[in-house]
């Protein structure tokens, strides 16, 4: 059996529960009112559509059509991070883009060919959700990794040029920086995995209960799930420096002074 449906006269219901953070918003002047409004119309709209579309997909299931669509959904990824970071598009666009695609697929072969051991790894049902989370989780840790690290290189260029100048290889002279990153960026997944199950049930396994799963199965997929979301996201943060250090420094490996968007 699978889960309950909710009639579209219900989900109408079910907007009312926005009007109490508009009313907080507006009581305290916050200028979040706007913000919200627009984020729940989009989040409506867009759902709706990725609903029929995936309807699609799911019918069709071409092995094509998936990876086009994970391709297409990395690279929107890619341009929301670097946008949320401020960085210039121009030098970071390849560089992220490049690491979350082989990141991604290369943990999605694994887990799906290895651990599930699914006839056709591409299966629409498995490969488009399951990428969407690691997909979705890897971004907003980029976000707060590209922050930091590009930050703080930009505000402490004398302690790498420091490290430079007594010997350290670029790899040594940025280490600090990449450890400040890591530990930012993943400290919020590490703890989110510590206790999940004992302060939050999870969307996936909550969602195959739902849909008539048995809670043992739902267990072990949610597992693997928070493993492969911490490996993700952290190869996607470690990568994503690397490969973009490759772009960032001119000859005499000095930061570049146009790495943000409008500088």
């Amino acid at each position: 059996m699978g889960a309950q449906d909710i009639s579209w006269w219900d989900l109408s219901l079910g907007y009312i529960l926005v009007l109490i953070p508009i009313i907080v918003f507006s009581y305290f002047k916050t200028g979040l009112v706007k913000p919200t409004l627009i984020a729940t119309a989009r989040m409506t709209v867009q759902l709706y559509l990725i609903g029929l579309y995936l309807e699609y997909i799911f019918t069709l299931n071409n092995i094509w059509i998936n990876i086009g669509w994970v391709i297409l959904m990395v690279l929107i990824a890619s341009f929301t991070a670097i946008k949320r970071s401020y960085l210039n598009r121009k030098i970071f666009l390849f560089p992220i883009f490049l690491s979350m695609l082989i990141v991604i697929f290369a943990v999605d072969f694994y887990f799906l060919g290895v651990v599930v051991k699914l006839d056709f790894l591409f299966d629409a049902k498995y490969f488009i959700p399951i990428t969407g989370m690691l997909i979705g989780n890897s971004m907003s840790n980029n976000i707060v990794a590209f922050n930091t690290y590009f930050d703080s290189l930009d505000k402490n260029q004398t302690q790498y040029k420091f490290a430079l100048a007594n010997g350290a290889t670029k790899l040594e002279a940025l280490k600090s920086f990449i450890k400040e990153a890591l530990v930012k960026s993943l400290s919020p997944t590490i703890a989110t995995t510590s206790v999940v199950g004992l302060i939050s049930l999870p969307g996936m396994m909550t969602g195959q209960i739902l849909g008539g799963q048995s809670p043992a199965v739902a267990i072990k997929y949610q597992i693997m799930i928070m493993i492969t979301i911490l490996v993700t996201s952290m190869m996607t943060v470690i990568l994503s420096i690397l490969i973009s250090n490759r772009f960032i420094f001119d000859k005499m490996e000095m930061p570049l002074k146009n790495l943000y968007s409008g500088k």
